[in-house]
């Protein structure tokens, strides 16, 4: 007995084209599209009819770059898998691709096995892992190849946390040459560690101590240096490269250097760093602690940069790095020492809104909004087009959006397991209706009807930038 569901009469946008079409869904994937009032979309019956006049029928969004459950600093990242992939839905996104951690002196298998066990049975969405590498060795090195085979296709590397995940350009250039051979892409954290850490201690020492220091000593130099240095290594490798978490002009303009020479590097860029600054570092009485992420924020005049990156195609994917910790009782461990203040902001749930809200305010288009948020990520890591898109064939993880609903964000009304929000009060236009993981419906008019579980480990092909 097939299970049919039917979206009607809404405008259908796809990273390539926006149709007024009906989606007709069976077992849980996309079965065909036809023009809205065509013969064959007026033949069509189902067992549930939504009805999507008016609004956008967009694929679920697709964010590359989650931690949930992370530890750091002394604690965990707030959002549990349950938690964290519920407000995912919430805000139409319905893939994440979160990190498992290689601890040192441990081999990767370990770390990627506490993650599946983490992340089993809770999750309201499909998840898939990239693993980070923290200790680059021979047998880490060939466990690699068994990671890729198993559809963990991509292995980040730090050169920031000296003493944490920092790698040394050796291990990087090994790792680098083990992704070329087989054909896992290497994500790189691009942070001049060794140098922060020296001007980290310095600032300290003269007394300097509030959050909005955090932004003043992890320098947009040491960015741009570091991301250069990883273009470098990889083209030695002979390997592709994909940057997280781009902030600063500067590394843009290196990245941008690179892909006019034809080379095989991308960039990712997240919200916090389009939408807020080192205003918000500043924030008096230790609200600043709220804004503390590695990359830092940066001076407004770099979010000019990072849209233009995105329109232009330098930075490709926008993915949230979600790694909430609450301010009272973790991001206050640092009050007096900003460098304990727990690296991270939450964000997996508003991903999508706020770029919605860059549609409206002119920096990038529709089909563009869907790009960078769905089609591109997926393309990136593996996962197209069963993820990403709207298309006979692909996995039914669709969302009903609708443009015109005002909202304001707020910790009030989210639902992310963090005691602030980083977009406090702001107002967007734009609100995810409906939202279907796989054809079964986990968001209903604004109502949550999903369940930890639902979400299934999702392996994935290598990077499809590279076939």
């Amino acid at each position: 007995m097939s299970n049919r569901t039917l979206i009607r009469g809404g405008l259908v946008i796809t990273a390539a084209d926006e149709t007024h079409a009906d989606v007709l869904i069976e077992d849980g994937r996309i079965a065909a599209l036809a023009a809205h009032g065509s013969t064959a979309a007026e033949s069509w019956s189902a067992d549930r009819t939504i009805d999507a006049t008016g609004k956008y029928v967009i694929p679920g969004g697709v964010d590359a770059h989650t931690h949930m459950e992370l530890p750091f600093g002394g604690t965990f990242a707030s959002d549990t898998f349950e938690t964290g992939t519920r407000a995912a839905a919430w805000g139409g996104t319905t893939t994440i691709v979160d990190f498992a951690v290689q601890t040192q002196g441990q081999g990767l298998r370990e770390g990627l096995d506490a993650w599946y066990a983490k992340a089993d049975g809770n999750c309201a969405i499909d998840y898939g892992f990239h693993m980070i590498l923290s200790d680059v060795n021979e047998s880490s090195l060939k466990e690699m190849d068994l990671l890729v085979e198993e559809g963990v296709t991509s292995f980040k590397l730090f050169m920031a946390y000296p003493g944490v995940f920092y790698s040394d350009d050796g291990q990087i250039l090994r790792a680098m040459q083990r992704g070329t051979s087989n054909g896992g892409l290497i994500m790189m954290h691009a942070e001049n560690g060794i140098a922060i850490d020296v001007l980290v201690e310095q600032a300290l020492a003269r007394g300097e101590t509030d959050p909005r220091y955090h932004g003043e000593v992890r320098k947009v130099l040491l960015e741009a240096e570091a991301t250069h240095r990883a273009i470098q290594l990889a083209r030695v490798a002979g390997a592709p490269l994909y940057v997280v978490h781009v902030s600063a002009e500067e590394a843009v303009a290196e990245l941008a250097t690179a892909r006019d020479k034809g080379l095989p590097v991308f960039g990712e860029t997240c919200p916090q760093y389009l939408f807020l600054s080192t205003d918000n570092l500043a924030e008096p009485d230790f609200e600043g602690a709220k804004y503390v992420c590695s990359t830092p924020l940066r001076p407004r005049e770099h979010q000019a940069a990072l849209w233009r990156g995105l329109r232009t195609n330098d930075l490709q994917v926008v993915s949230t790095d979600h790694c909430p910790f609450c301010f009272t009782g973790q991001k206050d461990l640092g009050r007096g020492d900003f460098s304990k203040i727990p690296n991270g902001l939450p964000g997996v749930e508003n991903r999508m809104d706020l770029l919605h809200q860059a549609v409206l305010d002119g920096h990038i288009s529709r089909r563009r909004w869907i790009e960078i948020a769905c089609a591109s990520p997926a393309r990136m890591f593996g996962l197209y087009p069963k993820k990403g898109t709207i298309a006979p064939g692909a996995d039914a993880d669709v969302v009903v959006y609708d443009p015109g609903a005002s909202q304001t964000l707020s910790a009030q009304t989210h639902h992310m397991n963090v005691d602030y929000s980083a977009y406090e009060g702001k107002r967007i236009t734009g609100q995810v209706e409906t939202v279907l993981s796989r054809g079964e419906v986990v968001i209903d008019q604004r109502e949550f009807t999903g369940r930890a579980g639902h979400g299934v480990y999702t392996p994935r092909s290598t990077c499809q930038y590279l076939n």
